[in-house]
């Protein structure tokens, strides 16, 4: 049995996100095993570093499969590239340790969520920004962020916590800064909830809009899930690297 490691991108605006769904043929996952069943000729089940959300973009997504097929890994490669869509790219298709699992192995993820700040049209870019037009306050956004480093308890920043799996994430570092007419949040952290990514850009947009202090950031540690920020829409969100 080998195991291969895929590094891959993707534009998710077709697709209803990463995971394979019952009846849903239309996901990242789903393409990924249905053409590599049909190149290597046996039933392939693909491991994702991460669930990405319906409409989520990827620039440095990583995946692993077992095959028993002896294809070379250039071979697998070029088949990829041939019979995937166009919005999703194979860098490399490798051989990998026995024990390699993309998932469990990943040590560090990072995200960038984009956002439009401007009131100019945003017509070649809008399938990967959010656009908020309105005038956000960056020092108090940045302010605000400084306060969600660290190992803490983000239950109030996940839409679908299981009690059953402890909800406490690290994270390393998080920056905010401008460019152009874009504000771009980089976040890196051990791991990330569901939508946690997502809902800490609506905090923050929040605080960048005075609606909340970034004093108040920590009180959400202990709160629910309806005392943190709205939930960012999908499209100014991507998976930047993983990190093993």
């Amino acid at each position: 049995m080998r195991t291969i490691r895929l590094d891959l991108c993707y534009d998710g605006t077709r697709y209803r996100g990463w995971q394979r769904l019952n009846g849903e043929a239309n996901t990242i996952q789903g393409k990924l095993e249905q053409t590599l069943s049909r190149i290597l000729e046996e039933p392939i089940e693909v491991s994702g570093s991460g669930r990405t959300d319906a409409g989520v973009h990827a620039q440095g997504q990583v995946a692993s499969f077992h095959c028993e097929n002896t294809m070379p890994a250039a071979e697998i490669l070029a088949q990829l590239r041939r019979y995937l869509p166009e919005d999703i790219g194979i860098y490399s298709c490798n051989e990998a340790p026995p024990r390699f699992h993309a998932r469990l192995n990943a040590k560090r993820k990072t995200y960038c969520y984009r956002i439009w700040n401007s009131e100019a049209p945003c017509v070649f870019q809008r399938r990967y920004v959010a656009v908020f037009p309105e005038k956000l306050d960056l020092n108090a956004m940045a302010k605000a962020g400084e306060q969600l480093v660290g190992k803490h308890d983000f239950a109030a920043f996940c839409t679908r916590a299981n009690k059953k799996k402890s909800t406490q994430r690290e994270i390393f570092q998080l920056s905010i800064e401008r460019v152009g007419e874009e504000i771009r949040i980089l976040v890196t952290a051990d791991g990330f909830l569901y939508n946690m990514m997502r809902i800490i850009a609506g905090t923050l947009i929040e605080a960048g809009r005075g609606e909340r202090t970034p004093e108040s950031i920590p009180e959400l540690f202990c709160a629910s899930r309806q005392e943190a920020g709205f939930l960012a829409p999908a499209q100014g969100l991507c998976l930047m690297e993983v990190e093993y």
